[in-house]
């Protein structure tokens, strides 16, 4: 993929998200051929959106495979208590996360950063809402390197008041719940599919240093739903509570 079909492809998911629409199939020749491409387009979409990062998705599917991530625009992070108009999205998915909050600034090194070095650098957590959207009209059919190039299918984060780190928390199973107007939306045991997330974190922070990039003390990384996907099916007001942190809430218009 060329730095011309790079440009173009951003330039092409910029204009959805700004135009509220969607993107017909897209040509072979936009289609990323292997995730560094699929990076490339996540930062040349940012600077085509004249946004910068403030934080980041992170996960994977399984508690030892690969690991993806997207940078989230600034103008999508919003702190709880969150209004957002159905409108504003095509897809609407909602996930309930659990984030990290860095405190250290990390800079483009020689060297990879160690595991402890990262989790030395995580100063807080969150419960999170990822509101789950897409610039492509044939979701979730797309072509999997051209979700992670539209921001690993990323709408909006709505973060809650951090609390400090805790490396007792219990990753794997916190109690949790979700809510519609009160009523529960969790079915089953919430669990985040790449077991204890923290896992997440050094690859994380490699990735974007790799990119060279810094991360920024007070970023926030979300790490994964607990809950699966939930697609609202009317407006109201959706609460994630998670034990141990302060809850947060975002009404949907």
């Amino acid at each position: 993929m060329s730095t011309p079909e790079i440009q173009a492809l951003a330039g092409q998911l910029a204009a959805a998200h700004a135009g509220r629409s969607t993107l017909a199939e897209l040509p072979a020749a936009l289609v990323p051929a292997d995730e560094a491409a699929a990076y490339a387009v996540q930062l040349a979409t940012l600077a085509e959106r004249g946004s910068e990062a403030a934080g980041w998705k992170v996960g994977s599917k399984s508690h030892d495979g690969p690991i993806q991530g997207a940078p989230l625009p600034a103008e999508g992070v919003s702190m709880s208590p969150a209004t957002v108009e159905r409108g504003a999205f095509g897809v609407l998915g909602l996930e309930l996360e659990i984030g990290f909050v860095f405190g250290e600034a990390f800079e483009p090194a020689a060297r990879p950063y160690s595991d402890d070095a990262v989790m030395a650098g995580v100063q807080g957590m969150v419960a999170t809402i990822e509101i789950v959207s897409s610039r492509f009209a044939d979701w979730p059919r797309t072509d999997k390197l051209a979700q992670l190039a539209d921001l690993q299918n990323h709408g909006a984060l709505i973060v809650g008041e951090p609390v400090p780190y805790q490396a007792a928390f219990p990753f794997l199973r916190p109690p949790m719940r979700f809510s519609l107007d009160g009523a529960d939306l969790i079915q089953g045991t919430p669990a985040n599919p790449a077991g204890d997330p923290r896992r997440l974190l050094p690859w994380l922070v490699n990735h974007w240093t790799g990119l060279g990039r810094r991360v920024a003390p007070g970023m926030v990384a979300t790490a994964g739903s607990y809950t699966g996907i939930y697609f609202p099916e009317r407006p109201g007001v959706y609460v994630g509570e998670i034990a141990g942190l302060p809850p947060v809430r975002l009404t949907i218009a």
